[in-house]
């Protein structure tokens, strides 16, 4: 009594494990059984599988069919699983050739009409499969995203007749493609359509060249979400490696559009009301959040005081260790989240602090309002400006400002000297520098030390702080092309921190 073999995978964050479906048919009372610690997605894929099979003709033996998911102690979740299951059934009933199977890894969701569905997972599953030597089966919907990893024999099929056929050889599936990557280029709106703002626009320009955090506050319409909309327009494209890193996420959360890799900084913008394990990741399955979706990216929060306290709080580790560890009872996996958190809110709950109609509770309303955040989370912001709405009078005479390329180009040329300061294996640019990186490549001026350390003091500026505004001012030099930093430098700087640094001290 043999028993046919074919490999799949389980995944624990972008990590694809693999498990091996083993099916066994033996005499006894006729029943089809899922053993392995397999959740109830899995348990269904029985009645998928015998469905399925019930549309190509034919039926399950009148014996005790047996699947075994190993390793046994491995949570084994998700719909993908049918296609494995089935095709190791159909060897097992000796239909197809045990051999040939047993050097394959499949992945897919069968209807009930026998088509192959997408599931999430193929690309993080193609690589799995690449660095232990198997083939990987997939649906067609899904063959570009395989092909990405080359060096493999990928049959992607459109339902389970044709992959039967292709056996047989009577037809045979054609190897798929990568599908085209979108044009490099300036995407979304554009910067110019902003009218006044410059001080804004030149932080929005600071915080993409260094890639750091950002702050705005101010009043309804002032232009918050409008600046955060262009800012996408102002990165330069990711690197093949971070491509991969991003797709890989994306991949797992079943969100790669058409199998395109992700080669532009992804801008992710949850509503208020998400949860926390929406926003950092978690849920039944451990699912990634919206952190991790915005990896190498941005992660815009409007409204923030208006999210949820505990939301809030879980971005803090990640903020500073461009990781998130989930740990579940049966599980512990962990997601990269190397995002550039963008927030923005009104002063106060009317949102008119400051104005000629001011709220009757004002500053009573503002410093309730503010102090919704927490002093570690605020220390993490790199920089902080409050927006003024424009005049009528002034937006209807304003010119047009610089357009999203031209900044982009500046931008560019500033992350092309951070790269070389940094190496290829270096840091990506300022804001993820480390400690020991940025004090050996720092070149600061003494007036420019001097005026840090007097403006600290005065501040109240927490270690973070200091080392924070030192990567601000970094950046503001990188901009102008200096080698080193100036007073001037750690001038501008110190103003963008300012702001934070007053709501703390309030808190």
């Amino acid at each position: 009594m043999t028993i046919a073999r074919i490999a799949s995978f389980a995944f624990a964050g972008i990590e694809a494990r693999p498990i091996e479906v083993q099916v066994q048919i033996s005499p006894g009372l006729p029943a089809f059984l899922v053993v392995g610690l397999a959740d109830r997605a899995v348990g269904e894929s029985r009645e998928r599988v015998r469905a399925a099979l019930a549309g190509l003709g034919l039926s399950l033996p009148p014996k005790r069919v047996l699947v075994n998911l190993a390793p046994a102690d491995l949570q084994k979740e998700g719909s993908h699983l049918d296609l494995p299951i089935a095709l190791a059934v159909l060897a097992a009933m000796d239909l197809l050739p045990r051999e040939e199977v047993a050097g394959l890894a499949a992945l897919g969701e069968l209807s009930l009409d026998g088509t192959l569905m997408p599931v999430a997972g193929v690309l993080p599953a193609a690589l799995a499969a690449h660095e232990r030597g198997l083939g990987l089966v997939c649906p067609a919907a899904q063959g570009g995203e395989a092909a990405w990893v080359g060096g493999i024999e990928i049959l992607a099929a459109p339902d389970l007749p044709a992959l039967l056929n292709h056996f047989k050889g009577t037809q045979v599936l054609s190897p798929p493609v990568p599908p085209p990557l979108p044009p490099p280029g300036t995407t979304g709106p554009c910067l110019s359509d902003v009218r006044g703002q410059e001080s804004a626009k030149r932080a929005l320009e600071i915080a993409a060249a260094g890639g750091h955090n950002l702050l705005m506050i101010g009043p309804p319409g002032a232009g918050k979400s409008m600046l955060a909309a262009r800012l996408p327009g102002l990165l330069p494209p990711l690197s093949s490696r971070e491509a991969l890193e991003v797709s890989l996420i994306h991949s797992v959360a079943g969100l790669l559009q058409g199998g395109r890799l992700v080669s532009a900084p992804p801008f992710r913008a949850p509503h208020h009301s998400a949860s926390q394990p929406a926003l950092v990741g978690g849920g039944a399955r451990a699912r990634p959040g919206e952190i991790s979706l915005a990896h190498h990216g941005v992660l815009f929060l409007d409204e923030w005081p208006e999210f949820p306290r505990p939301a809030l709080e879980a971005l803090r580790q990640p903020m500073e260790t461009g990781t998130v560890a989930i740990a579940r009872a049966n599980a512990h996996v962990s997601y990269p989240a190397r995002f550039q958190c963008i927030a923005a809110m009104n002063p106060c709950r009317c949102g008119h602090l400051g104005e000629p109609r001011q709220c009757h509770r004002a500053p009573r309303c503002g410093e309730e309002y503010q102090f919704r955040l927490s002093g570690p989370l605020l220390d993490r912001m790199d920089l902080c400006i409050a927006i003024q709405p424009v005049p009528h009078a002034e937006l209807a005479r304003a010119p047009a400002g610089e357009t999203s390329a031209a900044v982009a180009a500046r931008i560019a040329t500033a992350r092309g000297r951070q790269q070389a300061r940094y190496g290829e294996a270096g840091p990506r640019c300022n804001a993820v520098a480390d400690d020991a990186t940025l004090r050996r490549t720092l070149a600061a001026e003494p007036e420019a030390r001097q005026l840090l350390e007097q403006a600290a003091s005065r501040l109240g500026l927490s270690t973070r702080g200091h080392v924070r505004t030192l990567r601000v001012a970094r950046t503001i030099a990188d901009l102008a092309g200096c080698p080193g930093i100036s007073r001037a430098h750690v001038a501008e700087a110190l103003a963008f921190r300012q702001r934070s640094a007053e709501i703390v001290a309030a808190g």
